[in-house]
């Protein structure tokens, strides 16, 4: 029986009776057994439905009374709550009235708290299984967008498309998911990918371990994530254009994706590299330019360096004046904490004025002419620009000395008191050579008498020591003019990593200081101060630094001596170096994973990767110890012990690998 809202006004209404109350009618049930109450996010979702489909089941209500038991024409909502709730949202956003008449079932046989307690116990959620399915139908059968299918039941676009991807999985998988066999974390790590073919063959070469990253890393593994260096230099868009795929993962937090087509990827790569490269070429004049997706270490190119320009007096002045100024406003506002924006305003424009001259910092026009550029993909995605390379058929041939000499191949230049094989003797202009065995003598008296007075001066012992190692450091060989016969050596080493860039860096700022000329290069160390001299000897002797171990080549005192640097340094590997997959899990044994396991983790956690086969077990190790602070025992200080075990195993990778046992 169904009553309007103006009979039940005006008689009372009978059990099981089905009517209209206006919204503003309904009230809260002081028995409702629900005494938490409902989320922001539930009543949305309800609002949304309401909204989209109109109250699909009448709340069950009973009728309030006052203190003589008559009734107020007011209701409390024994069942349906959320629905109330959802009905005043669309009020208070004015989509519907605050009267706007709501279907109810009057309940006068039962306990409202009773049935209130019923309805939320002795009820069945429909499994997720039907929910991706059904979302699915909506999408193929009706047409409906995610967005669309959001609006409609009070959720994101994005879960949406998460559950249309979970429903789109190859029926198999589906049947081991309502089955209890897959677990929902499984089933996103299949999600990952729409190939229901792709899908069934990895669960059929899963071993025993099923665990969720085990099965979205088989499912990417002949593709690049977009963290890679070469995705991030191309760009998704740039990838997209050229007709590649990508992969997305709905069901993680960066959603960054795979990109399928590799080789696709790395010819973009090239061009974009070959095409920068050309640019630098014929921007700035090279001779030539080359690119590289990896540095060419052993390519064996000398380097010629840019080289500081003096200023010009009216740039020297321009620089002097706001030097003067910014120095003179800082004095006057620096104890100031709220400085009028003018002021402000003044700073940054001088302080910006000031950057715009920089260093000027020139390549000679010779070495552009006949050196090289090459572009490089760095570890981080972004090309590194290498210049000055002069490759041996472009180096400046050397000039012959008087009477055509051969050129000082040891590197020594040539001096008055030394080099002539002939003493002017006589007034009359005649020549007598001496013998080589009277200058041999001679020489070498000047040579211990020099050793002498030299080992009396430490600092200029220091500057020529200094001076000595960089004629090695930055200039070709036949232009290290040094008397002091000190043989330096310099392995090449990858420089993709933070200190092999810190080191570049260095290098090229004193690069830039040092004179073209080696003939030069004396006049300019000797003239620095003890601090820069220090800073120069430190660079120098640090490139000559190799603490490498080779099978073929025993040098225990040398390494010892490194060990003590280390110590003497206060060397600490962790600021350089992280253990992952590439860098060492992929390159050690199973059991030296599990031993870094159990020094960087646990004794339970190294028990858990035991078993698990060797591309996995790397990538659970490296995901074990991140951040950790571990590394293997050769990277460590002397007598260094592992780094103490923080207990906080990831509890769910730990389930899912027992669960999967």
């Amino acid at each position: 029986m169904t009553i309007t809202t103006e009979t039940h006004q005006t008689q009372r209404l009978q059990d099981g009776a089905v009517f209209d109350a206006p919204l503003n009618a309904l009230k809260p049930s002081p028995r409702n057994a629900r005494r938490t109450p409902h989320s922001p996010a539930a009543v949305e979702a309800m609002a949304a439905s309401i909204a989209a489909k109109g109250v699909l089941q009448a709340p069950v209500v009973e009728p309030e009374v006052d203190a003589a038991g008559e009734p107020t024409g007011c209701y409390f909502v024994t069942i349906g709550e959320c629905r109330r709730l959802a009905l005043k949202l669309l009020a208070k956003r004015k989509v519907i009235k605050k009267t706007h008449p709501v279907r109810c079932v009057l309940d006068l046989s039962h306990d409202p708290h009773e049935i209130s307690l019923d309805e939320n116990v002795t009820r069945s959620n429909m499994h997720p299984a039907d929910q991706f399915e059904a979302f699915r139908r909506l999408a193929e059968e009706r047409g409906l967008g995610a967005e669309e299918i959001g609006a409609r039941f009070g959720v994101s676009a994005h879960v949406v498309r998460q559950r249309l991807r979970l429903g789109a999985v190859s029926p198999k998988l589906m049947a081991l998911y309502r089955a209890e066999e897959l677990t929902l974390d499984q089933l996103m790590a299949f999600a990952v990918s729409e190939d229901h073919a792709r899908q069934e063959q990895v669960l059929e070469q899963l071993s025993w371990n099923r665990s969720p990253h085990v099965i979205r890393r088989a499912m990417t593994e002949a593709k690049v994530p977009a963290s890679d260096r070469r995705a991030r230099f191309v760009g998704v868009e740039a990838y997209a254009e050229a007709g590649g795929t990508i992969l997305r993962d709905l069901f993680t937090e960066d959603g960054g994706g795979w990109f399928e087509d590799v080789a696709l990827l790395d010819r973009l790569v090239s061009e974009k590299l070959e095409a920068l490269a050309m640019e630098v070429r014929d921007q700035e004049g090279w001779r030539w330019a080359e690119a590289h997706i990896d540095y060419p270490h052993a390519h064996g190119l000398p380097r010629a360096y840019p080289q500081l320009v003096e200023r010009s007096e009216e740039d020297r002045a321009v620089i002097a004046a706001l030097s003067e100024e910014y120095d003179a406003m800082l004095a006057e506002w620096e104890a100031v904490e709220d400085v009028p924006s003018e002021v402000d305003a003044r700073f940054q424009e001088i302080d910006a004025a000031l950057q715009r001259f920089g260093d000027l910092v020139v390549y000679d026009p010779e070495d552009i002419a006949r050196g090289g550029v090459l572009v490089v993909l760095g570890h981080d995605g972004v090309a590194r620009i290498e210049r000055g390379f002069i490759r041996p058929e472009d180096q400046p041939q050397a000039e012959p000395n008087d009477g055509d000499a051969p050129p000082d191949t040891e590197g020594v230049g040539a001096s008055p008191a030394t080099s002539s094989r002939a003493e002017t003797e006589g007034a009359d202009g005649a020549t007598a050579p001496l013998s080589d065995r009277l200058i041999l003598d001679l020489t070498a008296q000047r040579t211990l008498a020099l050793r002498d007075r030299l080992a009396a001066e430490p600092v200029i012992a220091l500057a020529a020591v200094t001076h000595s190692l960089a004629l090695f450091a930055f200039y070709p060989p036949y232009e290290r003019a040094s008397c002091l016969e000190i043989k330096a050596a310099s392995i090449p080493l990858a420089v993709d990593a933070s200190a092999g860039e810190a080191v570049a860096e260095r290098h090229a700022r004193w690069a830039a200081r040092l004179p073209k000329a080696a003939a030069e290069a004396w006049a300019f160390v000797s003239a620095l101060g003890s601090g820069e001299l220090l800073d120069l000897l430190a660079h120098c002797a640090s490139l000559t630094l190799n603490a490498v171990r080779t099978p073929l080549e025993q040098r225990p005192q040398a390494l010892a001596h490194a060990d003590a640097l280390a110590e003497a340094v206060d060397l600490d590997m962790r600021a350089y170096w992280t253990a992952d997959a590439r860098r060492y899990f992929d390159r050690v044994t199973k059991a030296q994973i599990v031993q870094a396991v159990r020094e960087g983790v646990s004794d339970q956690a190294a028990t858990r990767i035991a078993g698990l086969n060797k591309p996995d077990m790397a990538a659970e190790a490296a995901r074990l110890l991140e951040g950790r602070g571990w590394l293997p025992s050769i990277l460590r200080r002397p007598g260094e012990a592992p780094p103490p075990v923080v207990a906080d195993v990831d509890e769910d990778v730990a389930a899912g690998v027992q669960a999967a046992a």
